[in-house]
């Protein structure tokens, strides 16, 4: 889509023009500079949820109040990288002098101006809040901070973002086009990432990052809400950045919560003592709502039901156990147990390649 003021009277160009911006990007208040009549070019496109736009347009102070915020129905976030003139970018009380070639990130669920004191050129790549999986907090370091692509993570960033601004969506199928906006909302979530936690590059490593999820998942596991979506937010990254994390893991986010679940059970339901919780108890505590769904969980994982898994070890069927019960021996459906050192040891539940997560 373009909007142009080329063909629209003098005298009515402002009011077009903000209506224009207002229409394409968010409601915004655009005043202009100069004298003379106003000229303004916008071109949007779009790439699945993301959409890409690039303004041109003479002098002016463009400003996003709390009254127009009110009135928006969607919380956005945008990037914007100066192509060319220079503008003066204020949110969240900090200012920044925006200079060719720099990124500005901007929360439009709050008030900013931006003043171009001559004509410019800038493309704006604008998003759903919610699909840049970062906190607000994040968000609100980098905000108000003119971000240069001289070296580091810009310096990458930017030739990439000026050939998608470059190009069009219709170069592209649907499907691909969707991909290209996931991929192009993770370098953003990771170029927040990186400049809201400056000086720690290691924690936020792959390996580090891994380990951490992993002990969330752990001290976790009773939740029975315990999900991909959470355990990205309660880590600052994209769900999408959390997927591609376990690609080299040989497993999924979800399978392996489901395994560590089973195991647990399992470990609890191989104790002995007078006062055996049921099997509906343990697995609630371990975050399965359903028993149901549990048994047969822990049936497809382990061979034996789990009323049977507790009468095998309660019976002393050699489920393996703690450090002096014997060997292990076999149990029905291949499961085998493992004598551990303090406490019983499982084997890893055989989990179906249609455990989704």
């Amino acid at each position: 889509m373009v909007l142009t003021t080329a063909s629209v009277p003098d005298q009515d160009k402002v009011a077009y023009w903000n209506d224009a911006v207002s229409r394409t990007l968010v409601p915004m208040r655009v005043a202009p500079r100069g004298d003379g009549p106003f000229d303004g070019r916008i071109v949007t496109d779009r790439l699945g949820y993301l959409q890409v736009s690039t303004v041109e347009a003479d002098a002016k102070r463009v400003s996003r109040t709390p009254a127009l915020i009110a009135g928006s129905s969607e919380a956005l976030v945008a990037v914007g990288v100066q192509v060319s003139g220079t503008a003066t970018f204020v949110q969240d009380g900090r200012r920044a002098e925006v200079g060719e070639g720099d990124l500005v990130v901007y929360d439009q669920t709050r008030p900013y101006t931006f003043d171009y004191p001559r004509r410019f050129a800038t493309h704006v790549f604008q998003l759903p809040r919610r699909a840049l999986g970062v906190s607000d907090s994040d968000i609100r370091q980098v905000t108000g901070h003119a971000i240069g692509t001289g070296d580091g993570f810009g310096a990458m960033l930017m030739p990439f973002l000026a050939t998608l601004a470059s190009s069009s969506a219709d170069d592209y199928p649907p499907a691909v086009a969707d991909r290209l906006a996931g991929n192009v909302v993770e370098l953003f979530a990771t170029l927040i990432a990186e400049r809201a936690h400056p000086g720690g590059p290691d924690a936020d490593a792959p390996s580090h990052l891994v380990l951490r999820v992993r002990d969330h998942i752990n001290r976790n596991l009773g939740d029975p809400d315990l999900s991909p979506e959470r355990i990205a937010r309660a880590q600052r990254i994209s769900v999408r950045y959390l997927h591609r994390l376990f690609e080299g893991e040989g497993t999924t986010v979800g399978r392996l919560i489901r395994q560590r679940r089973l195991e647990e059970c399992g470990r609890e339901l191989a104790r002995r003592g007078k006062a055996a919780p049921t099997v509906s108890a343990v697995a609630q505590r371990w975050g399965f709502v359903s028993p149901a769904h549990f048994s047969r969980s822990f049936r497809a994982a382990y061979g034996v039901s789990p009323r049977e898994w507790r009468d095998l070890r309660t019976a002393g069927e050699g489920l393996g156990g703690p450090a002096g019960d014997g060997p292990a021996r076999t149990v029905p459906g291949g499961a085998a147990g493992v004598r551990g050192a303090g406490r019983t040891a499982l084997p890893s539940p055989a989990l179906s390649a249609g455990d989704r997560g």
